[in-house]
């Protein structure tokens, strides 16, 4: 990517993970094999803990670029990865890599991460730093569907990447919805049902603090846990329906503070008022139209 980049027309900024500063980096991590690969034509080696297949023309084609000249030239917005620990790459390629390229360049440092980043916490960190970063080089898309929108609708869109994920756009606020792994997703942001029990968390918190604030009560700090299940109706005393299966959240709130047992009865009672606790008890008429796409030209 390094040294492709600035020849791509389209490419407005580069991110690089743990790369090295000199191709010839990389042929020394088989310098052991490279009679083999120019006799056999290719071979497999074993980089970092996994097995690569590795070419005659790969290594040939390594041996042309002469990168730190190709990133001086870059023209790209350029972020660096690295972990000062890394045993594969080592952090002296950054400073390199950094020292050369012209600004806009950033670094982030991945203390403790490994070369792969095999810990899914680093992946993961990685991942959103990334997100955000690029945002302030890439507008939307050429032709794109995406038309104005009222900042009070919620606007949700596939981004194609992976089965699930989706971004989520809420006025100025953009954000990742997907699945677990488990299930063919990402897990690159909150489930439908996390969001969900979000939701109500963060409603049902808000209402307790404007009501402690109007009464003046001590209340410090609310904390509200909450996990959905399917229960059997059977075995709900206080449900209507008594057949099939139901929804079920359990909601569990701590109050912190120097509150007394009929302030804290009277807080349980106000969360159960929260607005979005009486819309999901509450009959709700959902009414789904088509909206016609509408490209920009």
């Amino acid at each position: 990517m390094l040294a492709a980049a600035a020849e791509v027309p389209e490419a407005r900024a580069v991110v690089t993970i743990a790369a090295p500063c000199d191709p010839t980096h990389v042929t020394g991590l088989f310098k052991d094999r490279l009679e083999e690969i120019a006799a056999k034509g290719e071979v497999e080696a074993t980089l970092a803990g996994r097995r690569f297949r590795i070419s005659r023309a790969f290594v040939d084609d390594l041996a042309e670029h002469k990168l730190l000249e190709r990133i001086a030239n870059l023209r790209k917005a350029l972020l660096l990865f690295h972990s000062p620990t890394d045993e594969i790459v080592g952090i002296e390629n950054a400073s390199r890599i950094f020292t050369a390229a012209k600004h806009p360049k950033s670094f982030v440092s991945l203390a403790g991460a490994d070369h792969l980043l095999s810990r899914h916490s680093d992946a993961a960190y990685v991942a959103n730093v990334i997100h955000a970063w690029a945002e302030r080089y890439l507008g939307a898309p050429q032709g794109t569907s995406e038309a104005p929108h009222d900042p009070k609708v919620v606007v949700v869109r596939e981004t194609r990447q992976g089965r699930f994920q989706q971004e989520i756009t809420v006025g100025a606020h953009r954000f990742l919805a997907d699945e677990p792994v488990d299930v063919g997703g990402l897990d690159s942001g909150p489930g439908p049902y996390d969001l969900l029990l979000a939701g109500l968390g963060a409603c049902t918190a808000m209402t307790l603090r404007l009501y402690a604030e109007r009464k003046a009560l001590p209340l410090e700090r609310v904390t509200v846990e909450l996990e959905h299940s399917r229960i059997h109706a059977a075995d709900c005393e206080d449900c209507e329906t008594k057949e099939g299966m139901l929804d079920r959240i359990e909601r569990a709130i701590t109050l912190r503070g120097a509150l007394d047992a009929e302030q804290r009865r009277r807080l349980l009672e106000i969360a159960d008022k929260c607005p979005v606790h009486r819309t999901l008890t509450s009959e709700i008429d959902i009414r789904t139209v088509e909206r016609p796409e509408i490209t920009r030209p």
